[in-house]
């Protein structure tokens, strides 16, 4: 099977799963483990995102941090995120792909990132959307210095093994409802 067949299958069977585990409201237990994940990396730049779909959701996290928080923004295709600084008021607007983006704000160099994701494997590799970008921005962000990387997923989102490709950025760090899995 091609890589395209064998990533488009994958994205099918863990866009069903994380649906399902959405419904069953894991969110909570994972935001816990989250949490304590973010806790030593107060005062750094947070990226974090802007739930669509059955995405678990970030943003109690991401309004306790203690520091500045940024989302992404598409500037175009094939080009690594941008981060524009996030408050609870920013006022928002839709972007690329319909994800809310703050209609102004500065633009921040994330030091940590939650990573929305589809699914994950035990090495620490993500499936997302297709686009890239944040296998593009984390190459980016890692070529500047420090940065972490946190996936942060419904268990069920977990496939044996994620089909990759040389350009594909392992994550550091998983967080789920079922706690925390380092990999770096």
């Amino acid at each position: 099977m091609k890589l395209f067949d064998r990533k488009t299958s994958a994205r099918a069977a863990a866009s069903a799963a994380r649906e399902a585990a959405h419904r069953a409201g894991f969110g909570v237990a994972a935001r816990d483990h989250l949490r304590a994940v973010l806790a030593p990396h107060a005062g750094k730049v947070l990226a974090g995102y802007m739930p669509m779909r059955s995405e678990i959701d970030p943003l109690p996290v991401m309004t306790a941090h203690q520091g500045p928080v940024c989302v992404p923004v598409i500037v175009a295709r094939d080009t690594a995120l941008r981060f524009r600084e996030w408050r609870v008021d920013a006022p928002m607007v839709r972007g690329t792909f319909g994800a809310l983006v703050p209609e102004d704000g500065d633009w921040l160099v994330p030091q940590v990132l939650i990573v929305p994701l589809l699914a994950f494997d035990a090495r620490g590799f993500r499936l997302g959307y297709g686009g890239g970008f944040y296998d593009r921005t984390l190459e980016v962000l890692r070529a500047q210095g420090p940065v972490l990387a946190v996936g942060f997923a419904y268990a069920a989102q977990e496939l044996p093994e994620v089909p990759i490709e040389a350009v594909d950025q392992p994550l550091d760090i998983i967080v789920t409802e079922e706690g925390v899995r380092r990999f770096r």
